[in-house]
C-alpha cells in the first residue's frame, strides 16, 4: 500500500486504531480522524509504523466539519485511496422500554451511524473515483440483521448503513469498491456499562468460544480493501459465530 493514503474516520477508537496500526504497516500514510480525543488520537498517530500520518478532527454528524477535514486532507496529502468510517456512538436501551427510546436518542444514533457516514462517503467520493482503485469499508454491526444490539435504535442504524453500502456498491462502482465489516460484541468500551466479564462471557457462548477484540475487526476491515478485491456492497461478519 506504499504510496495510498488511508482515512480512518473515529481512528481513535479500538477498531478504527487497530485498522490505522494495519495500513501504516502496509506503507500507506493513515489520517487517523477523532472528534474529540485529540490526546488519543496523537498517541496512535505517533505508534504508527512509517512517516507522514496525521491526526485532524472531524465531527461526523456536522457536515461542514466533514468538508473541512476532506479540504485539508486533499491540501496536505493530495489523494485518498481508502475510506474507513468507523466512528459513531450508541445509548444503551432495553428494546422493551418503548418510552426510554426518546426521539433525541434516535436521532442522535443515526445522526452519527448512518447520516454521518453517507456525508463523509459524500465528501470523498471525487478522491475516492480518482484512485481508480478506491475501498471504503463501513464498520457495521450484526445488530443490523439479527435484532439484538444496544438498542433498537441501533439495530435500525445499522440495518440503514448496510442497505447504504450496498446501494453505493452499484452506485460507485467501477471506481470505488465498498464494504460493511460487521462484527458482535467486542471487547472495546464502545457500550457504556459493558464489562471484560460479559464480553467474555459472551464470548464463550459463541460456536467459536472467542472474544473478538478490536485486533480481529481491524484484521478484516485491513483484509476487505487488500485481498477482496472482488467484492462489493455486502458485508463481512466478524462474531465468532454469535450471530448464527
Amino acid at each position: 500500500m506504499k504510496g495510498k493514503v488511508a482515512v480512518v474516520i473515529g481512528g481513535s477508537g479500538g477498531i478504527g486504531a487497530a485498522s490505522a496500526k494495519l495500513f501504516a504497516e502496509a506503507g500507506a500514510r493513515v489520517v487517523v480522524g477523532y472528534r474529540s480525543s485529540e490526546d488519543k488520537a496523537q498517541a496512535v498517530v505517533t505508534a504508527l509504523e512509517g512517516d507522514g500520518h496525521l491526526a485532524l478532527k472531524v465531527d461526523v454528524i456536522d457536515t461542514p466539519s466533514i468538508e473541512a477535514f476532506k479540504e485539508e486532507i486533499a491540501s496536505r496529502l493530495g489523494r485518498v485511496d481508502i475510506l474507513v468510517n468507523s466512528a459513531g456512538t450508541t445509548t444503551p436501551v432495553a428494546h422493551k422500554d418503548l418510552d426510554g427510546l426518546t426521539d433525541t436518542i434516535i436521532d442522535e444514533v443515526f445522526a452519527s451511524n448512518f447520516r454521518g457516514v453517507f456525508a463523509s462517503i459524500r465528501a470523498f467520493a471525487s478522491l475516492l473515483k480518482a484512485s481508480g482503485d478506491g475501498a471504503v469499508i463501513n464498520v457495521s454491526s450484526i445488530a443490523a440483521f439479527k435484532g439484538f444490539g444496544s438498542s433498537i435504535a441501533y439495530c435500525g442504524a445499522k440495518a440503514a448503513l448496510d442497505s447504504m453500502t450496498h446501494t453505493l456498491g452499484l452506485a460507485l462502482g467501477p471506481e470505488v469498491r465498498i464494504l460493511s465489516v460487521s462484527p458482535g460484541m467486542v471487547a472495546t468500551d464502545f457500550v457504556p456499562g459493558r464489562t471484560r466479564e460479559q464480553v467474555e462471557k459472551a464470548g464463550a457462548a459463541t460456536p467459536l468460544q472467542k472474544v473478538v477484540e478490536a485486533e480481529d475487526v481491524g484484521k478484516a476491515i485491513f483484509a476487505s480493501v487488500a485481498y477482496l478485491t472482488h467484492s462489493t456492497g455486502t458485508r463481512i461478519v466478524v462474531d465468532a459465530g454469535r450471530g448464527l
